[in-house]
């Protein structure tokens, strides 16, 4: 069966076809700049943009950057203001004209490689975390989602949220050199690891492309693994996700 997986993120929406019994993609990703204003009414058609460009008309699972509750936007992440409260499944079916169902992204990243990827199989507490313009940061107990791990979201000295001082989007506006940002990236991963005492954390997001210039600067006591799906598993744990939201975050 062929799905659409739709990754929205604060600079680019990518998405691409994939196969829900195997989570491969089955083209090439297409992506589309995120509108400068960040608002709903714009994302959505970009979205639509997406769904036309693959002549496609089925079911549209999208992975979205911020807390997600029944489809609902309950904060604005790096998003505009205006998201907050927007029924996101509504939005966008409306917009579209497709069934789209709105899963966070690092959930959606989570259940790309709980599937299909490095996550396959273990057990405990596994943290996925995807480095992009935030750091998006899904939960997996024993194979099960436990939605809406905003680890991101945690205060951190001056900043509001950690992520505003460790993200990708960090490094770039402050010009850091992978040192210096591997470096507050492993704090973060330390106050993680400190909170959740995780089993397992997997990096993804397209940071994770520069694994081998910086994963020397991690240095926690939790193993930590680079999702081999990289930026493609929002995509694909969008679309498989999309069919899976009444299984309780379990696919089978």
């Amino acid at each position: 069966m062929e799905l659409l997986g739709i990754d929205i993120g604060g600079t680019g929406i990518k998405g691409a076809l994939v196969n829900a019994e195997t989570g491969e993609m089955l083209t090439k990703r297409f992506r589309i700049p995120t509108p400068t204003s960040r608002k709903p009414q714009e994302m959505a058609e970009v979205i639509k943009q997406i769904a036309n460009h693959f002549n496609y008309n089925g079911p549209v699972g999208c992975g979205f950057p911020t807390i997600v509750k029944n489809g609902v936007c309950m904060s604005a992440g790096n998003l505009d203001e205006s998201w907050v409260g927007v029924n996101i499944d509504e939005l966008l079916t409306t917009v579209t004209g497709r069934e789209c169902t709105v899963v966070n992204d690092a959930d959606a990243a989570g259940y790309a490689s709980m599937n299909y990827g490095i996550g396959k199989g273990r057990e405990g507490l596994v943290i996925m975390i995807t480095i992009g313009t935030g750091l998006g940061s899904g939960a997996f107990y024993n194979g099960h989602l436990l939605p809406n791990f905003e680890l991101g979201q945690i205060p951190y000295k001056k900043y509001k949220k950690i992520e505003l001082w460790a993200a990708a989007s960090a490094k770039e506006r402050e010009d850091l050199t992978f040192e210096k940002w591997g470096k507050r990236f492993n704090k973060f991963l330390k106050l993680v690891e400190t909170i959740v005492a995780p089993d397992l954390i997997i990096v993804g997001g397209g940071t994770s492309k520069k694994w081998n210039e910086f994963n020397q600067y991690i240095d926690i006591e939790t193993e930590v693994v680079k999702a081999e799906l990289m930026n493609h598993a929002g995509i694909i744990g969008a679309a498989v996700a999309s069919l899976k939201e009444e299984h309780h975050g379990h696919l089978n």
